[in-house]
């Protein structure tokens, strides 16, 4: 289960929580421009935008999670189990669609396009196949959030086809499909920042004995339409100032906002799932940020500290260990 989300101050952000049970051993990836990919069925792009994002690199190859290329485009994938399904894969096409495997979604699009319109053209004539990337990492179900500074959109592919969806919110979760998160948000029409006014009955009058009642209501459990809830309204509630350290910190507080704890959410006996990362990225800097279960001080990688014109890939291992600091020690 995993929560995304963007946030615009003077700069735009984007970046997603990773909630699950265990770690495939990710890494903070910068793919830089000459790194060749080699798609299953789509060719050869050898020369492109460079990404940094969170990957498990299996065979020299960048799975990404989630990145961000050069540009400002940033993009995540989510679980989408029960609902995701996809195109078969058709070795001998001939046509001008794009067979893009499930795996490489996400380098494929940020590799090529610059921003959300670009997406939507590369879309149109794209065939998404279930083509798995070995027999030990079979194909993942999911659905993905694509946005730049000045769009957001959402893209799933199911039994009926590929759905494109505007996002006016810029949050995703998992299920139900993106039209059904949305519409959940009626529920909570009354909700607000202010403090409420007592319409219960005339005859009454009621107090509002406690700051924060004009959110009663908004849910606080770990289920996916819960999250895509909490995380909207505390997102498109919130406020920060423009400096980098605020609008970092803000983003951090935003998707906190639906942080799992060890032993809340028990998946089989004796395993729980846990927010095993937090990212957020500067898309107009390339900077990525993240926390960790055990370490809540924000690490950041420099896509542009590196040489983005090199053809190796460029990891960083997480640092998954917190220190506390000793004022008095």
């Amino acid at each position: 289960m995993c929560t995304a989300a963007t946030y615009k101050t003077k700069d735009f952000y984007m970046g997603r929580t990773l909630d699950y049970e265990f770690s495939y051993g990710e890494q903070i990836t910068i793919t830089p421009r000459n790194y060749e990919f080699d798609f299953r069925f789509a060719g050869k792009i050898k020369s492109h935008y460079a990404l940094i994002g969170m990957a498990f690199v299996a065979g020299g190859y960048p799975l990404y999670y989630d990145a961000v290329n050069e540009k400002g485009l940033g993009m995540a994938g989510l679980n989408f189990v029960g609902n995701a399904a996809y195109e078969e894969a058709l070795p001998g096409d001939e046509t001008e669609v794009s067979q893009v495997a499930q795996f490489e979604f996400i380098p494929w699009i940020l590799v090529q396009c610059a921003t959300v319109e670009e997406v939507r053209e590369k879309l149109a004539a794209m065939r998404l196949t279930g083509t798995a990337f070995s027999e030990q990492l079979p194909t993942a179900q999911l659905h993905w959030i694509i946005a730049d500074k000045d769009s957001c959109i959402v893209v799933e592919s199911m039994k009926d086809g590929l759905h494109v969806y505007d996002n006016p919110v810029g949050v995703l979760t998992n299920n139900p499909p993106f039209p059904g998160q949305m519409f959940a948000l009626n529920n909570y029409a009354g909700v607000s920042r202010k403090q409420p006014e007592s319409t219960f009955a005339e005859v009454l009058q009621l107090d509002a004995y406690s700051r924060g009642m004009g959110g009663m209501g908004i849910p606080g459990d770990l289920s996916s339409q819960s999250r895509f809830v909490k995380v909207a309204f505390t997102k498109l509630n919130s406020i920060s100032g423009e400096e980098e350290d605020e609008s970092v910190s803000q983003f951090f507080h935003i998707l906190g906002s639906v942080d799992q704890q060890r032993g809340c959410c028990e998946v089989t006996e004796g395993k729980y799932e846990i927010t095993i990362y937090t990212s957020c990225c500067n898309t107009a800097k390339g900077i990525y940020y993240y926390t960790t279960y055990d370490n809540h001080q924000i690490t950041a990688v420099d896509m542009h500290a590196e040489n983005l014109d090199s053809d190796q890939l460029i990891c960083y291992p997480l640092l998954s260990k917190g220190e506390v600091r000793w004022q008095n020690k």
